[in-house]
């Protein structure tokens, strides 16, 4: 009866914060599944401990998920320096709200900001996360990633300065909702018609295109291409890019915000999230995931 009772109490527990520890491990991976295999083994470890001696679970978990983000984050170094060509995060579709996650900054969610974790170390991104996203005391942050409060509050700092200091930061002050989807429209009517003007007039001085095709030898993007120019020339010209034209385009909610999901006979071909200016009326960088295993956290179409 008693083990009945610790195994109920745990899978209540898990019901109530398992999408809170997802959405920790989600920005702090950009890979929803990673995310997903570490608050599985963060509750399977929970099995092991005798729940009742500890003090705050909320916290312990946060602790645990942080502390198995680190490690994969510091393997995965490793891992990706023989992907081939670029790296984005993972796409999700779900919103992954739950009680836990009022008070998250819902903007750290956008695909932009993801990416901009991506030029982190792995310390820094948890200690930037902690603060930023889920509104941590510096005294707590230190506890989760081992270190001294007045170096997280070191780390914190330099890090938001680096970071707005990036072209690609103009993208986390989003547009609104309905300016956003029009430009949405506008520049998928340019584009199925290929029409460059048209296009060119929806770009920023200096875009950025980035294309992840998986990590496989396929015909994407190599490389970041930068300036209207390339940018354009992409647009117009690449094989991928123009083979989306012969899908079916969609304007869905992706990382929080619309972005625009590509399909063929109802399976997602291709993810097109869409970093905008601070005035929201151009765009100022293109995230295009085409690569098949990192497109299952895009609903089917009901």
């Amino acid at each position: 009866m008693v083990l009945d009772a610790q195994m109920a109490e745990l899978e209540e527990l898990y019901i109530h914060y398992k999408r809170y520890a997802f959405s920790i491990a989600y920005r702090m991976l950009g890979s929803a599944a990673d995310a997903e295999d570490i608050v599985q083994d963060c509750f399977a470890d929970l099995q092991r401990h005798e729940l009742s001696g500890i003090d705050n679970i909320k916290a312990y978990v946060a602790k645990s998920i942080t502390n198995r983000c680190l490690n994969l984050l510091n393997s995965a170094h490793t891992r990706r320096e023989t992907y081939i060509g670029e790296w984005l995060p993972e796409p999700v579709s779900e919103r992954y709200d739950g009680p836990e996650e009022a008070a998250v900054r819902k903007d750290t969610l956008s695909f932009a900001f993801l990416v901009l974790l991506e030029r982190l170390a792995p310390a820094e991104r948890a200690v930037f996360v902690l603060r930023e996203a889920f509104q941590y005391d510096y005294e707590a942050i230190a506890g989760m990633v081992g270190k001294s409060e007045s170096n997280c509050r070191q780390i914190f700092s330099r890090v938001k300065r680096t970071l707005q200091a990036e072209p690609a930061a103009a993208a986390l002050s989003p547009a609104p909702g309905q300016a956003r989807r029009k430009l949405l429209q506008r520049f998928t009517a340019a584009f199925a018609a290929h029409d460059v003007s048209s296009m060119l007039a929806l770009l920023t001085e200096q875009p950025v295109l980035i294309a992840d095709g998986g990590g496989q030898e396929v015909h994407t993007v190599l490389r970041p291409m930068i300036g209207r120019k390339g940018v354009l020339a992409l647009l117009t010209s690449h094989r991928v890019l123009q083979e989306m034209r012969t899908w079916k385009p969609s304007i869905e909610r992706v990382n929080g915000e619309e972005s625009l999901v590509y399909r063929r006979e109802e399976q997602v071909k291709a993810v097109l999230c869409l970093g905008l200016s601070r005035s929201g009326e151009q765009i100022q960088s293109f995230y295009l995931t085409v690569g098949p295993e990192k497109l299952g956290h895009i609903h089917p179409r009901s």
